[in-house]
């Protein structure tokens, strides 16, 4: 009897590695895909004389690493004409001084802040976007998280896409740069290697894109107008997705920019990382639940070793484990280094399978609860909206 039941795991892991391989090959073919269809982009569509004028909403809670320099990054756009209003929800957070700061070093430009005293919503973050979405003098937004860094041709190529009347919503991939803890690396090692390439898969299996990612959403006044407002979403904790879910549902088009933008990552400990990557998987979890319990077939590793095991050092499990890890290092090539532009993604390498069976744990921990923390307080989320428990 427990011969059979080892046969019968055996074989199941097997499968499981066999798929993941599969799953792996659709990666990486979707980030060619996106490579060459980065090189065929039309450049002189990016005439800056074609371009509306844009308000880019900043919301801000606190400070972050490099939090300065990512900010003063959207100061130095080569665009004719755009305006930068950042929001905190209250008049003493840190972050407004840094605004301070580049409003003396670009007195020229057109930096406004904004205290939002109003809560709309759960997400403090959105009901700041709605009161910061009253102010903005243009017809066209373009948001982001404090966290992310932008190359100075940033705003004229995720705004080209909207010169298609078709096209209502423009995000954009990014990659994670360390701070140097393992887990921060960790983190980067797992944007490049498992969230992105699942991004990219998506948009395959899609045939377009149908959410948008923090990283930046920029769209006209009129679509936002066109879902509610950022009122309508204001207790929904993955609002970059829900935005994009809403107008991809009004058949819209959401296009991925050619553009990569950076986000630096906090110092994590492997306490942090894992809560971290805990709250991500319960939001992805909610937002997406099929594609979320398929990634049982994207672990390759984890199930390429407990296949070793139950075959007892087999041959031929040793050369599905290798096949296995080289698809993840070419995952770490197409997606990560080229796709996505990152130097220290092949050098991280060492630690994918640590990051794999970290990534199952917590992709088994994600179906425990429905609790997420964020910012400090204690949420249910409940069809996308958090529901804050009592502290």
């Amino acid at each position: 009897m427990a011969h059979h039941i080892f046969e019968i795991l055996k074989i199941l892991s097997a499968l499981g590695a066999a798929a993941s391989i599969c799953y792996y090959g659709l990666c990486i073919w979707s980030a060619a895909a996106f490579l060459r269809e980065e090189k065929k982009s039309d450049k002189s569509a990016r005439s800056t004389q074609l371009f509306s004028p844009i308000s880019i909403l900043k919301p801000l809670k606190g400070t972050d690493q490099e939090i300065y320099e990512n900010l003063r990054s959207h100061c130095v756009q080569d665009y004719p004409e755009y305006e930068i209003i950042f929001g905190a929800s209250e008049a003493d957070d840190p972050a407004l001084e840094l605004v301070k700061q580049l409003k003396q070093e670009f007195p020229r430009h057109a930096i406004r802040m904004l205290v939002c005293e109003q809560k709309l919503g759960a997400n403090v973050k959105v009901s700041n976007l709605a009161q910061m979405a009253r102010e903005a003098r243009y017809e066209i937004f373009v948001i982001s998280d404090s966290d992310i860094r932008v190359p100075p041709d940033y705003l004229s190529h995720v705004v080209s896409p909207l010169t298609d009347k078709n096209v209502a919503l423009v995000t954009c991939l990014y990659r994670g740069v360390p701070s140097g803890t393992l887990g921060s690396r960790l983190e980067s090692l797992g944007i490049g290697t498992d969230f992105i390439p699942g991004v990219l898969a998506a948009r395959a299996i899609e045939r377009g894109i149908r959410f948008g990612l923090g990283s930046t959403l920029a769209f006209r006044r009129q679509d936002l107008a066109a879902i509610g407002g950022f009122e309508s979403f204001a207790d929904y904790l993955a609002d970059d997705y829900e935005l994009g879910r809403r107008i991809a549902a009004l058949g819209r088009a959401v296009k991925l920019s050619d553009v990569v933008v950076e986000t630096f990552l906090p110092r994590y400990n492997m306490r942090q990382f894992f809560q971290h990557q805990l709250r991500w998987a319960r939001t992805i979890r909610d937002a997406r639940p099929l594609g979320h319990f398929g990634l049982i077939l994207t672990f390759g590793l984890p199930w390429a070793l407990i296949t070793l095991v139950f075959s007892h050092g087999a041959s031929w499990a040793w050369a599905l484990l290798a096949a296995v890890f080289a698809m993840r290092i070419g995952i770490t090539f197409a997606v990560g280094r080229e796709a996505l532009r990152d130097r220290q993604a092949l050098a991280m390498t060492p630690l994918l399978p640590l990051r794999d069976i970290l990534a199952l744990l917590v992709w088994i921990s994600s179906f425990c609860s429905r609790t997420v923390v964020w910012r400090g307080v204690r949420f249910r989320l409940k069809n996308g909206k958090l529901q804050e428990l009592s502290r």
